[in-house]
């Protein structure tokens, strides 16, 4: 009975492996990094565009706001450009949201202070579809040129990989103890 219940358990990864490829964990994104969620100074008013278009969202990540006498609205794509904190979708102000990333596509954060969206207190996001892990670099036609080093990965993390080969040798080890 548990030899047939290791090789289901082993299958089933197997099986998993296989339909995923490599898969990367999941990231947490502080809002703002150490500047936080707060209104932007007047020449710093697109603080949180430059952050956003630094990062790469994917379904499964999630936002972590922190903030002081402030809140986080969730909006529809109106009401964020015209500033409109009249019927926002959710509204957090505890001062520590964590936002789950639960679906791809546009996601829309104002702040809910009076005058502060429009002074740049705002997010706008795009959220693509799960981590997926290159099993290798795509090729190119004509080597880097002398001095180009590779940027910086475009999200900090952890990053946990499964691949095929790997769940395949625990399948073999299952088996070979079984026997």
């Amino acid at each position: 009975m548990d030899s047939l219940r290791g090789l289901i358990f082993c299958s089933y990864f197997l099986i998993l492996a296989a339909m995923n490829g490599s898969v990367e964990a999941s990231k947490h994104f502080k809002v703002g990094d150490h500047f936080g969620w707060q209104q932007p100074s007047t020449n710093d008013t697109e603080v949180y565009s430059l952050w956003a278009t630094t990062k790469r969202f994917h379904v499964g990540d999630s936002l972590s706001f922190e903030y002081q006498n402030d809140s986080v609205l969730v909006v529809e794509k109106w009401d964020y450009y015209h500033c409109n904190t009249d019927k926002p979708i959710s509204s957090f102000n505890d001062g520590e949201t964590v936002i789950n990333l639960d679906r791809p596509g546009l996601f829309y954060f104002i702040s809910g202070a009076p005058d502060h969206c429009k002074k740049g207190q705002k997010l706008l996001i795009q959220v693509m579809g799960l981590h997926q892990r290159a099993d290798s670099p795509p090729s190119t036609a004509n080597p880097p040129e002398v001095g180009f080093a590779p940027g910086p990965h475009p999200s900090s993390g952890s990053v946990i990989t499964v691949t095929l080969s790997s769940v395949f040798v625990a399948f073999i080890v299952t088996v070979i103890t079984l026997v």
